[in-house]
């Protein structure tokens, strides 16, 4: 069963002020109902049974619920033991979305097994007006912490955020 649970699950981020303050950023939740149905639209398709990988080329698009990603190419690694997915990796203009929150990378790396969703290159996350942009971020969508890194530029909204 795909299970691509959580994108962002409250993304943490604490930025200190000129006067020392700390400033939270909460970038809401990318939740995905697990159990509704998967529409996956691809060039082509490639399975290699003895890897147990599949492989989505082509303007490939993965809609579950009200959660969006699309890229050029998204491998899906299943697990050795199970018929479960263990990993998926897009590559080529990432784009993880939904009504509220947006997330663009070069690379996007999800490790099912431990809950680590890795963004890399050109990051650019969005939450109404509130922006991060990086070059790599981190999200351990278990317990909702975030590491970002690489020349990391926000803009702070004051008031409804």
């Amino acid at each position: 069963m795909f299970r691509f649970s959580v994108l962002c699950t409250t993304l943490l981020m604490f930025v200190t002020g000129a006067a020392g303050a700390q400033t939270r950023i909460d970038l809401g939740n990318m939740v995905v109902d697990p159990d509704a149905a998967i529409e996956v639209t691809s060039q082509t398709l490639s399975v290699d049974q003895d890897t147990g990988i599949a492989v989505f080329e082509g303007e490939v698009l993965i809609i579950q619920g009200e959660l969006r990603m699309s890229a050029a190419r998204v491998e899906v690694v299943y697990g050795s033991d199970t018929n479960e997915i263990a990993r998926l990796v897009a590559t080529g203009d990432v784009l993880l979305a939904n009504a509220q929150d947006a997330a663009e990378a070069d690379t996007a790396d999800y490790d099912i097994t431990t809950g680590l969703l890795t963004l890399t290159g050109d990051v650019l996350v969005s939450q109404g007006e509130t922006v991060i942009s990086a070059e790599s971020m981190v999200v351990n969508v278990t317990d909702g912490t975030a590491t970002i890194q690489g020349r990391v530029r926000t803009v702070l909204q004051q008031g409804g955020n």
